[in-house]
């Protein structure tokens, strides 16, 4: 969501933040792989085949990257990290302490973390609404 106002190191910024926090909890499960493959086609092919698969070394230096960003910017990563964590019904400790770590590291108060957790339920609300409409 909105990724595609990040520019190109941001998104690989981005994709190489995601990734280490899916693998938080060892390897993404097929739900968070569908995510995964929604968010790399928002940030466009000539991104996807520029970012190499694997976790980089250097989690602290992309976490850094992020806190030297915009605050536009850390809280468009934000909230597409709260949504990936959202994405199933599954609560992990491990991802909500890993991003609430991010939060605070990115300086995003506790009002906009509400606002931004906001956006992620309202979407799944309308995506769930949606199904029903058609399957009715």
């Amino acid at each position: 969501m909105l990724l595609t106002l990040l520019n190109r190191k941001e998104k690989l910024k981005f994709l190489d933040l995601v990734m280490h926090m899916v693998s938080v909890d060892g390897k993404p499960n097929e739900i968070e792989q569908r995510l995964l493959n929604m968010m790399l086609a928002e940030v466009g092919d000539g991104i996807v085949s520029e970012y190499q698969f694997a976790l980089s070394k250097d989690l602290d230096e992309t976490i850094q990257y992020f806190c030297e960003a915009s605050p536009t910017v850390k809280n468009i990563v934000y909230l597409n990290l709260v949504k990936v964590t959202m994405i199933d019904d599954f609560y992990n400790t491990t991802e909500h302490f890993f991003l609430e770590g991010l939060r605070e590291k990115f300086e995003i108060n506790e009002s906009k973390k509400k606002q931004l957790m906001q956006i992620v339920y309202l979407e799944r609300d309308l995506r769930e609404k949606a199904k029903r409409v058609v399957n009715h």
